[in-house]
Formats: C-alpha cells, sequence, structure tokens
C-alpha cells in the first residue's frame, strides 16, 4: 500500500530484516511511506530508499524486537525445504463451510465476523473492529485471547486446544 492508500500487489526480490528489493508496476517515490502484507511473513513497512527501474528498495521501519523475530522467520523459510521442516503450525487450519459468526466480548459487545480458518487452537476472523491484542472473546462457544492483527481482521488463541470433533462443529 502506497502512501495514497492505493494498493498494488509486487514480488519481493530479496530480504532482509532491514530492507527489501520489490518489483511492482507501480513504482514508489524515494522517502515514500509503505506498508506491505507479505505472505508467511505478514505486515511490514518502511521508506523507499531506492527507486529504478520497475523495482524499488524498502528500508525497513522496525523495533529490534520485530526485526530479530523477520530474521528467525526469514531463516525459517530459507531453509524449511533444504531441511524437510513441516509447516510452523501447531495443527492443521481448516476453512469452515459456516464462515458467518459472532465475536463476543467480556463487557457485553458483539460483532459480526466471518471465520477465515480455524484450528484445535485458534482462528483467524475477518472482522471490522480490532480488539486490543490480549483482549480475551468468545467465538461460538471457544473462548480465546487476540494475539495478533492483520489487514482483514484478528487472530485469536484459544484458551485451550479443542478436540477434532469440537473443531469439525465450525466447519
Amino acid at each position: 500500500m502506497r502512501a495514497d492508500h492505493s494498493e498494488h500487489e509486487c514480488i519481493i526480490e530479496l530480504m532482509s530484516p532491514g530492507d527489501a528489493v520489490i518489483s511492482c508496476e507501480s513504482l514508489a517515490e524515494v522517502g515514500e511511506r509503505i506498508v506491505a502484507y507479505v505472505d508467511h511473513i505478514g505486515r511490514i513497512e518502511g521508506r523507499v530508499s531506492e527507486s529504478g527501474e520497475a523495482r524499488f528498495t524498502l528500508a525497513l521501519m522496525a523495533t529490534e524486537r520485530k526485526r530479530d523475530k523477520l530474521a528467525a522467520q526469514l531463516t525459517w523459510l530459507a531453509n524449511k525445504h533444504e531441511l524437510g521442516l513441516p509447516e510452523d503450525r501447531r495443527h492443521e487450519r481448516l476453512s469452515p463451510d459456516r464462515a458467518a459468526s459472532e465475536i463476543h466480548l467480556d463487557d457485553g459487545r458483539r460483532y459480526p465476523c466471518r471465520i477465515i480458518d480455524l484450528s484445535m487452537s485458534g482462528a483467524a476472523v475477518e472482522i471490522d473492529v480490532r480488539p486490543a491484542t490480549g483482549t480475551m472473546v468468545t467465538l461460538g462457544q471457544m473462548r480465546g485471547r487476540v494475539v495478533r492483527h492483520f489487514q482483514e481482521g484478528i487472530a485469536m488463541e484459544f484458551l485451550r486446544v479443542y478436540t477434532p470433533e469440537q473443531v469439525r462443529q465450525f466447519v
């Protein structure tokens, strides 16, 4: 997403915890703030440090903790195929047949949502509101805590691991 809030599909050619070389039909200007949602990585942001033919370099703005996490993610992505590593998920994710649901907050507020995917230990939910990270929420009968935000909504981790049968009630 460029500074004018326009969104464009791009490809990351090279990436490190400090910067990313991005090819895109829409070229960003040097100094422009960019927010990107990257598969397997999540949200990154930064300012364009170089811009050239069909690509630009994004100098990432991140805390030291975020850079450390990004380094670990990039290392895992670079090595998972060579080492035969499994996906970095505790439980299989399923897409529900009945995606429409509702999130309940402890103060009684209720918000319609759409379940993107669901596992024995958590869910990704498309929702217009963004309860703060750490907020206790209930999805159907499954109680959990908001663990992160993403472009479409929230990810929640359940307070307990549900059985596959319990999860299938949603699928």
